[in-house]
């Protein structure tokens, strides 16, 4: 246990540019791809994601914690983009919060946002303190990915599995009024 945690701390503990945001010091990491573009991905830590899971605006949001390193993560990922896809115009709005690990957010995040054309609006977490922010999530949590968060204003749902594309439709038209 002692050794993860190391390990986590190191692997979390780099960072490849810091900006202020909104009052808010955010880290953007920036990668180029082909032909000169490039893709800008925010990089939270905990209390700058913190937000994103409490908004009160009528919206219904759909916070997929995931990684490249978790196959089922994978696995769900197209589902949670069809769901972006159909229901933004039902003010859907899905978050993806990846949880790689900041060395890898060159050579294996950012390649696969671009290979698989990724469109939801993604960021990723680098915040070693897991055991303080994984029961702010939800306080059933054990940390295990995937797991998902849908909610609109104080209406709020936890699951800790991987979904399929009707699965996902079916808990997200509970929240449409």
């Amino acid at each position: 246990m002692k050794i993860y945690l190391i390990l986590l701390i190191v692997l979390f503990s780099a960072c490849k540019q810091d900006v202020v945001v909104d009052n808010k010091n955010i880290e953007i990491v920036e990668v180029k791809v082909e032909k000169g573009e490039s893709l800008d991905l925010i990089v939270y830590n905990f209390n700058e994601l913190e937000p994103l899971l409490n908004k009160m605006d009528d919206k219904i949001y759909v916070v997929n914690f995931w990684a490249t390193w978790c196959a089922p993560c994978v696995k769900e990922l197209p589902y949670f983009e069809a769901l972006n896809n159909e229901y933004k115009s039902k003010n859907v709005e899905v978050v993806l919060v990846s949880l790689d690990f900041p060395k890898q957010y060159e050579t294996k995040l950012k390649p696969f946002i671009i290979k698989r054309q990724l469109k939801s609006k993604m960021v990723a977490l680098n915040d070693v303190d897991s055991n303080t922010w994984i029961p702010k999530v939800d306080k059933e949590w054990s940390g295990a990915i995937p797991a998902t968060v849908i909610y609109k204003n104080e209406k709020r749902a936890f699951y800790e599995k991987s979904f399929n594309l009707e699965e996902l439709k079916t808990e997200v038209n509970k929240f449409l009024n």
